[in-house]
């Protein structure tokens, strides 16, 4: 069970990667997110139902995340239309075309090859497949941000975020780099989303609802418990919070609470660790105060 969660807290922990690139560095929370997820699980199950391999389904599932974000990018650079605004309306368009693509509100993946497969082969403990592919997953995730951060491309795209007035004066097209963050940020959003499919067995149109709470949970929840970090150290300690939470969830389970709240559990566990670095400043400000 233990081994398990591990392996559900880094995949999910991937999705984490995804929102921190628009909430923590462009400091917005982009809505595409509860519809690149699901579409990315829907494009890679639909794909590997028609007898193409899982590594080609799950690349198909990026990129059609990929596109969905580059769509809310255009919308709020071009159109003008706020971007969360945006975000809700290519989201609420994604039910649509994830109907499209399965034909069908949900679609199993009984029977059918799955990425994991090529780590069963291994003789690997059970359970320990996940853990490999999500391992591997997030070390080439996290490898690819800190390539494209470390750049001078990436640098305008913290600097966008950091300061938008300050970077437009030293000529960035801030407008392009929030498309491209849009576009990127939502193509790991849609990995997650077909890993994790692959992993349950089946897509489902409402698999995408209320997963930006789990995604924000696992950044707060690493923020809270690291603190203040280097940026390659933040990414994992997303990850790592991503795992915490996984657990977090488990212990609520054998609290025996009823699953059918873990949406309602899951937002008032992300409330108290947003509300968590306020009352420690409170607190410091009192202590302060008493010294004095």
């Amino acid at each position: 069970m233990l081994i398990s969660v591990i392996g559900q807290g880094l995949l999910w922990g991937i999705l984490g990667l995804g929102i921190f690139m628009t909430y923590r560095i462009l400091n917005f929370p982009d809505m595409t997110t509860e519809g690149s997820f699901p579409l990315g699980g829907a494009v890679c199950v639909t794909a590997i139902t028609h007898g193409i391999s899982p590594i080609l389904a799950t690349i198909l599932g990026i990129l059609a995340g990929m596109v969905a974000g580059l769509v809310t990018g255009l919308l709020y650079t071009k159109g003008k239309i706020p971007v969360i605004l945006a975000g809700i309306l290519v989201m609420s368009g994604l039910n649509s075309v994830m109907l499209f693509v399965m034909q069908t509100p949900n679609l199993s993946l009984l029977n059918q090859p799955k990425l994991q497969d090529f780590f069963t082969k291994l003789n690997l403990p059970p359970y320990f497949d996940i853990v490999t592919l999500g391992l591997v997953s997030v070390g080439v995730i996290i490898g690819l941000l800190l390539l494209f951060f470390y750049t001078d491309y990436g640098q305008a795209y913290i600097a966008t975020g950091d300061n938008e007035m300050m970077a437009r004066s030293i000529g960035i097209d801030t407008d392009r780099l929030k498309v491209v963050g849009l576009t990127i940020s939502n193509g790991v959003i849609a990995l997650s989303g077909a890993l994790i499919a692959q992993n349950d067995g089946y897509a489902d149109v409402g698999k995408g609802v209320g997963v930006i709470v789990i995604g924000l949970a696992s950044i707060i929840i690493g923020e809270v418990i690291f603190g203040e970090l280097t940026f390659a150290e933040r990414l994992v300690a997303v990850i790592l919070g991503s795992i915490f939470y996984q657990f977090l969830i488990l212990a609520i389970i054998k609290l025996g609470f009823d699953t059918t709240y873990l949406k309602i559990i899951s937002s008032i566990v992300l409330a108290i660790c947003l509300m968590i670095p306020q009352l420690k400043q409170k607190l410091n400000l009192k202590t302060g105060f008493e010294k004095e």
